[in-house]
This record gives structure tokens, C-alpha cells and sequence, in this order.
């Protein structure tokens, strides 16, 4: 069980736990029957994490993981820093190859001397892409972050999915910032807030619209798009190289596996 050592930490804390929640309930108004199941596991330096996963009708798999831990020594680094890191990780595999799959992360670190928000979303058409899907969801990451955050967070995004051996992003973009600190924590905080309360407006309304019918054909195009995902996410994905290194658990880790993928 997580201890928190501070208001700030505890703050941080309700909100993440809170937005999982929220968007729990949003992602499982579009299912018929299926409900997230959810799994609690342990950190060995302390606290850890609740999975919730569904697999559905409308979502094939999807994930929304919190994650509160400690640690000695803040992984990926040469000097031993203890850390205290939370956050939430999403991750939506759609049955309907037109539904494009979403991810999304958040998180705070947290360490004696230092501390840094990070997180982002992005959107990633499985062999479907759509103009109307691609200006809404990026209109919705503007009005959350103002003109000039959206423009730096977005190039971000550009930059980090991209797949090197494929020479392409991995969808259609999205936004993404790390170790954001101007110094002014409430200001930060409010910040990282709007990006992690705008992603059910940015993705539902075009799930709600996308529930085409779909051949077989379809679905084999589908799986041969994430099997790029697959590949970005092992090779050069830093959140999935943080949980490993930290001692995470590795079936929340690798929630962002989809259920099925080709080569």
C-alpha cells in the first residue's frame, strides 16, 4: 500500500485515482455487457499499482493502469536517487478496425531534490485514418494547452513515436512533454491536469461515430498495424523501459500489447 509523504503527493494522487475512475465509467458506457476487472499488485521498495482491464465488444482490450511506487534508486540514471513516481497509463485495442487505438500517460516523479510532470496522448489509426478523427483530436489537445504548449508539446509527439526502422510516426501524432517544471508547481499542476481531464473529450466522440461495419480483410490490415505498435513499444518506448528497470509489474506493463498482431 502506498504511503504518501506529503499534501502535494496525496494530491497528485486523488486526482490520478480520480481520472482513472472517470475514465473507467466513460470508456464502459460503449460497452454493452463488459465491465474492468481490476487487479492490485505490489511494489518491492514500496507501494504499487491497480490494473483495470476490459475485453469487450466494442474494446477488444483496454487498459487504465495506476501506478504509485518508491524507490532507492531512480531508474535509468548512474547515481542512486530515491524516487517517488505515480501516475495513470491507457492503452485502447478496438475490435473495430475503424476505431483508432488511443494511448495515453501521465505521471509525476518526485525525487529529495527535484521534481517533474510528464505525460501526453497520441492517436494511432490502425490502417484507417481519418481527417475528421485527426483534426478533432488535436483541436482538443490545443484547447487544453493554449497555442504555444500545443505546438512544442506536439513537435514532442512527432518526434518521440516515431519508428526509426519503419522511417514514420507511429499514428497520426498527439502531444507529449517529460521532466516539465517551470518552477511554479500549482501552475504545472493545473497544466498537467487539463491534458489528462481532455482525453475522454478527445477520443470518445470519435469512437461513438466509427462503429462501421468491417470485413475480414479489414481486420487483417488492422493486425498488421499493430504489429508496428508492438515494435515501437519493445524497442524504444521509455515508459515501458522505466517500469522494467523500477521493479514494475510486468503484466500492467505490458497491458499496451494488443491482444492480436501480424508480421
Amino acid at each position: 500500500m502506498l504511503q504518501v509523504e506529503s499534501v502535494r503527493q496525496e494530491e497528485i494522487v486523488i486526482y490520478l485515482k480520480g481520472l482513472r475512475d472517470e475514465i473507467v465509467q466513460g470508456f464502459e458506457a460503449l460497452e454493452p455487457t463488459k465491465r474492468f476487472e481490476k487487479k492490485c499488485w505490489d511494489h518491492h521498495g514500496g507501494g504499487g499499482g491497480e490494473m483495470s482491464v476490459i475485453r469487450g465488444d466494442v474494446f477488444e482490450k483496454a487498459a487504465v493502469n495506476w501506478s504509485g511506487v518508491r524507490g532507492k534508486s531512480l531508474p535509468l540514471k548512474e547515481e542512486d536517487e530515491p524516487f517517488f513516481a505515480t501516475g495513470i497509463s491507457l492503452i485502447t485495442h478496438m475490435q473495430n478496425p475503424f476505431m483508432p487505438t488511443v494511448h495515453m500517460n501521465v505521471r509525476y516523479i518526485e525525487t529529495d531534490n527535484r521534481w517533474w510532470f510528464g505525460g501526453g496522448y497520441d492517436l494511432t489509426p490502425m490502417g484507417f485514418e481519418n481527417e475528421e478523427d485527426t483534426a478533432h483530436f488535436h483541436q482538443v489537445a490545443r484547447n487544453s494547452l493554449g497555442d504555444r504548449l500545443y505546438k512544442e508539446f506536439s513537435q514532442n509527439a512527432a518526434e518521440y513515436f516515431y519508428v526509426h526502422h519503419w522511417k514514420k510516426e507511429r499514428g497520426v501524432g498527439g502531444i507529449f512533454f517529460d521532466h516539465y517544471n517551470t518552477g511554479n508547481f500549482d501552475q504545472d499542476f493545473q497544466m498537467w491536469k487539463g491534458v489528462g481531464s481532455s482525453l475522454l473529450d478527445a477520443i470518445l466522440p470519435i469512437y461513438k461515430r466509427r462503429n462501421f461495419s468491417y470485413t475480414a480483410e479489414d481486420k487483417a490490415r488492422q493486425n498488421r498495424l499493430r504489429a508496428h505498435y508492438v515494435e515501437f513499444n519493445l524497442l524504444y518506448d521509455r515508459g515501458t523501459k522505466f517500469g522494467f528497470v523500477s521493479g514494475g509489474n510486468p503484466e500492467a506493463i505490458l497491458c499496451s500489447m494488443p491482444p492480436t498482431a501480424s508480421w
